[in-house]
This record gives structure tokens, sequence and C-alpha cells, in this order.
């Protein structure tokens, strides 16, 4: 599949879903493959931007994925990024560490998720659980600052 492809097939996997502030969730998509793209990501990591949670929210099923022409690589950092039900923090964290290229795309993710400007539309409640979710996250991968 062509960045295109991937992008429009994830766009319409996500179509009617919004983010936590109730915007269409295709723009964080767009931000975290822009992100990928701006921290120096290639073809592959790209895709698996626009991709990164389309398993893990049941948009594309994870046979849809196996099927799909993309790179086995691109496959890889998709699972990799894709919480699993139960899975403790760290085991995630490892297992992102442990794909190549994995860690630029949730570094992306990550960085979109705690966008201040994003999380000031949301109440202090949500705004303060997801940015101590998000620098916990970020401390497992080494990515403090």
């Amino acid at each position: 599949m062509t960045l295109a492809e991937v992008e429009a097939t994830a766009r319409a996997a996500h179509a009617g879903q919004t983010d936590k502030a109730g915007r269409p969730y295709a723009g964080h998509l767009r931000a975290v493959a822009e992100g990928v793209r701006a921290r120096g990501g290639d073809e592959e990591q790209i895709a698996a931007a626009w991709l990164h949670d389309a398993v893990e929210d049941q948009a594309l099923s994870a046979q849809w994925l196996r099927e799909a022409a993309l790179s086995s690589r691109t496959k890889d950092i998709v699972l990799a990024v894709t919480k699993r039900a139960g899975e403790p923090p760290e085991a995630y964290a490892a297992r992102i560490l442990a794909t190549p290229g994995a860690l630029l795309v949730k570094e992306a993710d990550l960085a979109h998720n705690a966008d201040p400007a994003r999380l000031a539309v949301l109440d202090e409640a949500t705004r303060k659980r997801l940015t101590e979710k998000y620098a916990r996250m970020r401390a497992l991968l080494g990515l403090v600052s």
C-alpha cells in the first residue's frame, strides 16, 4: 500500500470516531504521522503512525493487518504500539522498546496526546490523570527530557 492508501484506509476506518475533546479522530492520526515525519521517521514508520490505533480501537482487525499489503516492519510496529487488555504499562513499554522503529511512533503519539493545547479543553481531573499517565509512559520508554 502507498502512504496515501494507508492514510485513506486509516481515515475511513476511524470515520465517525472522535478524540476525548470531541474532535475528529483523524486529526490525531495526522498529527502522529506528521510527528513521525518531523522526527525523521521513514515511510514504514509513517504508515504505522497512520494505523497506530486501528487494531486497538477495533477500527481494523488484526486479521486485516496480517493480510494487508504492508511491510512486516510496519505491521510489527502497529502491533507493538497496540495496547492489550490487562497488560501492565511496563510490559507494553518493553514491547515497544524491543520492536525496531516503534519507539519513534509512540514518541510522536505521546507528544500529541500530551500537547497542552489539546489537554486544555478537558476537565481538570481528566487532564491531570492523562498528564500523569503520559509522563509515566515517557519515563518507562526512556523519553524523559
